[in-house]
This record gives structure tokens, C-alpha cells and sequence, in this order.
């Protein structure tokens, strides 16, 4: 590139008060020429000639002075970082990225650190923060469902915007990432110490926050390795994805239990606890439903617990004259989701041939409930159904027949099966409270709702029905999800397998004798030889 280096200083004229710059004569030595510069006087400078803008016009130079030697000139990296690459498009880019960081930050970008992104065809844009893509990532994931979509957006708010937003993107390291997880553990300590104490206005201040656990941390990673990676292969920002290779602890899904004897004597005796605890602050006695929470919020031996088939059909006989039973049903025994049971529509429903096809469910976003088709193609199944469900259901439709004659012009025509008293969808969490209702009234110890689809896999399972079937009948992409997920054994199928077990080696053990029998010599052995 064209330039000139020069020394300049700040005298000024006597006359005109203007200053001299590099006109000044003191910056060369007396009686020597142009080249014979004062080791003395002034500061070294250069000035570069510029690459074009796209349209023609010109730049204009780029003047850098404050030098102390010839040497530090040469090293500066202008001519390097404009030396990178031929291309005229390439060495504008490089010009707009080196007068970019010059105005942030006084001096040029690291030569190898363009170097880097020259070769590997990266946006050579320093300016682009990590809130900045987070941001375009969103407006760029059309595809994705609202539930994912509103996943994505918390991530965002309440983790990587506030401790990573401010980060250049091209300058997000693995420590940066490690940071803010060490972060978000510190203020688990915070929530937990401040719920221990018994200070109102302690508590008060995490009001509404909840720890982040380990499978939280996993996902909220998930959501930043993907958009990392959106922006090396689409917009070539980075060449390396930091959250890939950050380490989390394992986020391995809790084990299932089931409720024994022992479990439950032990639970009930924690909930009589809590109750008396509650009753004795608040002064009063309880009413029901402060009685349901406590029941729900008491701690279990494990976060997913398992009814035995005696608890499950305990709990369905009880919830036979519940306007919902038949969902209840469809749940415990076929596995189906909530969203999918509450989403159930009459026209993908045969009770002739005994199948229900799940084609449609509701979620909620946030308690907004959102209807849609299942999340996967393995979702979207068609479930047979056993001949006591199909009369539940056929009970159902007349009841719901009645309540349509009841409500008259009021009745919403919605073509859902379960619905409320005038035809309307159900919201799911109305399904949930009623569940836990119905679970607190026969005196069983709780599960979560999602713990019955846990059961019915469990219940398919111990029946010996094929891994196949039951994979398919939950709507899961693979076997190995249904083995590795729903494994919960009763313990009088454990009990069986280890009858039929020692059944097998006795056996075994038996065959074993008599074949040594069979080939033992007539003779007895002379055992002095």
C-alpha cells in the first residue's frame, strides 16, 4: 500500500500561532538533509493510503503518529492487515474493521486473529454482541413451535443476556460460558439460604425464582450452542462454538420409584407434619384446598414417583364418576400426554374398532393454552383401545350429549372430546388440579399428573407386552428412549423375576447333577493314587 513515514511534532509558528507538524525544522538534524532525522525532536508517524469505498469515492488516509522509534512504525500492522488478502472487497472489509476498532479502541485489530477470519471467510464485523445475535437467532427460527420459541426466549432473558449480552460475539470464550454457570449456581446458595431463613422480606426477594437445576443448565446451554453455531455457518461470524465444550454436571433424569409400603408409611408421616405446621401458623383450621397444596408441595422419595396398579386402580374406581374419568383412563392405562388427552378430538376416535387416533394436543404457553399438532412424526400415532375404556368413553359421549342438551345456544361446538360443562376446550392445568383432587380425596400419596403416562408405561411393561408396542404407544422416535425412560418395576414383578430366576438356576442345578450322575463310573474311585 502507498504511504509515507515522517517524524512531526507540536511547535507552533511565532506569527500565526498554527502548528508545524512535520514542517517544523528542528525535526532534522542541522545541515543534513530530508532523511537526517533528530533523535531529539518530534514523534514518528505514518500515513497510509486507503482502499477505495465500493462506489469509488475515495478515502481518506489513515494517519497514525505518537511513535517513539522508526522501528515501532514498521511494526505497525496497517500495512499487514491490508497485505492479508488481493481481494478489493476483502480489503475494504478489512479497512471498515480496522477503523471500527480503531474508533472503540485506539489501535488496530491482532494481524492472526483477521488473519483467521480472512481465511476461513468470516464476517469481518467486530461489532456484533452477543445480545445483538441472540436477538437475529430468534427472528430467524420461523419454524420452530411457540413453546420452543418462548424456551429459546427465557434463555435468553434471564441467562445469556445478562451475563454474557455485552461480550463481542467474535470474543466469547469457554471461561465466559463457565462464568455464567458458576453464576447461576452462587445464586442457587442465594435462593435456597433465603427460603431456609424465616425472614419474610428475605424470602420476599426470590420470590417466584426457582434454583436452576442441572437439566435446566443442559438446555439453556442447548439453546446457545445452537445459536453459536447458526452464526458459523450461516453468517461465518466465528469460527469456533465456545458452549460446545463446556462442561455441566451430568443432568441425568431422576430415577423413577415406586410407591411401597415403606415409602408411603414414611411419607404420611412427613405430610401429617406439615399439616400440623401449617395449621399452627396459620391459627386456623386448614381448608381443603390448603390441604391439597400441602399434600402436593410435601417432599417425595424421588421427583417421579409410580402408583402401584392397586394405587392406580384405586384411583380410577374412585374418579369413575368424575366428568373426566374417561381422560384419566387414557392417561394411566394407554400413556397418553396431557396436552394429547385434552387435544383428543371425536372424529379421530373409533369406539367401533377401538382406536383413537392423537393427532392434535394443547399446551399451555405460560398459562396461555396453545392447540397444535404433536412435537414428532412418532407423536402422531393411533392408539387401540381396550374394551372397558371404549365403554368409559362411550358413557362419556352421553354424558356429554347431556350436558349439550343443557347448555343449548350457549354450547360450543368445539369437536373436542373432553370439554367443559358448555363444549369449550379444557385448559390443561384445570386437568392437572382436578387430578391431584381426585389423588388427595381417595388418600393416595401424590404423583404427578405426567407420573400416570410413567405408570401406564410401567403397568405395559410388567404385562410383558412387547418393548415395540409400548415404544409406539407412547409416541416415542425410539425403543431405546422407552427402555432407558420407563423402567419402573413393581415390587411384585420384582419378586416374580426373582422366583422365576432362582426357579431357572435350580433347575439348571438339578439337570446338572443327574448328567454327573449319568456319567459317573459304577466303580468307586481309589482316591490314594
Amino acid at each position: 500500500m502507498n504511504g509515507t513515514t515522517f517524524k512531526t511534532c507540536s511547535c507552533r509558528d511565532e506569527a500565526s500561532g498554527k502548528k508545524l507538524g512535520k514542517a517544523c525544522p528542528k525535526l532534522r538534524r542541522p545541515g543534513g538533509g530530508g532523511e537526517w532525522w533528530s533523535s531529539t525532536h518530534g514523534r514518528w508517524a505514518y500515513q497510509l493510503e486507503l482502499p477505495a469505498h465500493a462506489d469509488g469515492r475515495r478515502r481518506n488516509p489513515l494517519r497514525r503518529q505518537g511513535f517513539d522509534s522508526l522501528e515501532e512504525v514498521e511494526a505497525e500492522q496497517a500495512r499487514a492487515l491490508l497485505a492479508l488478502d488481493e481481494d478489493p472487497h476483502v480489503q475494504r472489509k478489512i479497512t471498515e474493521l480496522m477503523l471500527s476498532v480503531l474508533k472503540d479502541s485506539k489501535t488496530l485489530p491482532p494481524v492472526e486473529e483477521v488473519r483467521r477470519k480472512v481465511r476461513t471467510r468470516q464476517d469481518l464485523n467486530p461489532t456484533v454482541t452477543v445480545t445483538e445475535w441472540m436477538g437475529e437467532f430468534l427472528r430467524r427460527k420461523r419454524k420452530i413451535d411457540a413453546t420452543t420459541r418462548r424456551s429459546y426466549e427465557a434463555h435468553i432473558r434471564l441467562y445469556i443476556t445478562p451475563y454474557l449480552g455485552d461480550i463481542r460475539l467474535d470474543r466469547l470464550r469457554v471461561s465466559d460460558i463457565a462464568g455464567m454457570f458458576d453464576a447461576i449456581e452462587e445464586f442457587n446458595d442465594v435462593i435456597s439460604t433465603a427460603r431456609a431463613s424465616g425472614d419474610p422480606e428475605e424470602r420476599g426477594r426470590v420470590r417466584y425464582r426457582r434454583p436452576v437445576g442441572p437439566a435446566t443448565m443442559h438446555r439453556i446451554r442447548a439453546t446457545l450452542r445452537h445459536a453459536l453455531n447458526i452464526a458459523i455457518k450461516q453468517d461465518r461470524l466465528i469460527d469456533f462454538n465456545p458452549a460446545a465444550v463446556v462442561e455441566l454436571p451430568d443432568a441425568a433424569l431422576p430415577k423413577a420409584l415406586v410407591w411401597t409400603d415403606e415409602r408411603v408409611a414414611d411419607w404420611n408421616r412427613q405430610l401429617k407434619d406439615r399439616l400440623d405446621a401449617e395449621q399452627k401458623r396459620r391459627g386456623t383450621r386448614l381448608s381443603r384446598a390448603h390441604m391439597v397444596n400441602v399434600y402436593v408441595a410435601t417432599s417425595r422419595p424421588s421427583p417421579v414417583m409410580v402408583w402401584t396398579p392397586s394405587h392406580t386402580f384405586a384411583f380410577l374406581a374412585h374418579a369413575a364418576s368424575h366428568r373426566l374419568s374417561a381422560l384419566y383412563r387414557l392417561i394411566a392405562l394407554r400413556g397418553l400426554r396431557r396436552g394429547e388427552a385434552v387435544g383428543l378430538r371425536w372424529k379421530d376416535v373409533d369406539l367401533s374398532a377401538g382406536t383413537a387416533g392423537v393427532h392434535w394436543q394443547i399446551t399451555q404457553l405460560g398459562w396461555e393454552p396453545v392447540q397444535g399438532r404433536p412435537k414428532t412424526e412418532a407423536s402422531d400415532r393411533t392408539i387401540a383401545l381396550d374394551a372397558d375404556t371404549v365403554t368409559v368413553l362411550r358413557a362419556h359421549r352421553k354424558r356429554q350429549a347431556a350436558e349439550r342438551l343443557a347448555a343449548g345456544e350457549a354450547w360450543a361446538d368445539s369437536g373436542f372430546v373432553f370439554t367443559d360443562e358448555i363444549g369449550r376446550p379444557l385448559h390443561p392445568q384445570q386437568v392437572s388440579d382436578q387430578f391431584y383432587l381426585l389423588a388427595f380425596q381417595v388418600g393416595l400419596p401424590p404423583v404427578r399428573l405426567h407420573d400416570l403416562r410413567h405408570g401406564a408405561a410401567s403397568l405395559m411393561l410388567a404385562a410383558g407386552v412387547d418393548l415395540k408396542v409400548v415404544q409406539e404407544t407412547l409416541g416415542h422416535v425410539s425403543s431405546a428412549f422407552t427402555r432407558d425412560t420407563y423402567t419402573s418395576v413393581f415390587p411384585e414383578v420384582a419378586r416374580a423375576a426373582a422366583e422365576s430366576t432362582a426357579a431357572l438356576v435350580n433347575t439348571a442345578a438339578t439337570a446338572a447333577q443327574t448328567a454327573r450322575l449319568i456319567t459317573l463310573p459304577n466303580h468307586t474311585t481309589d482316591t490314594t493314587s
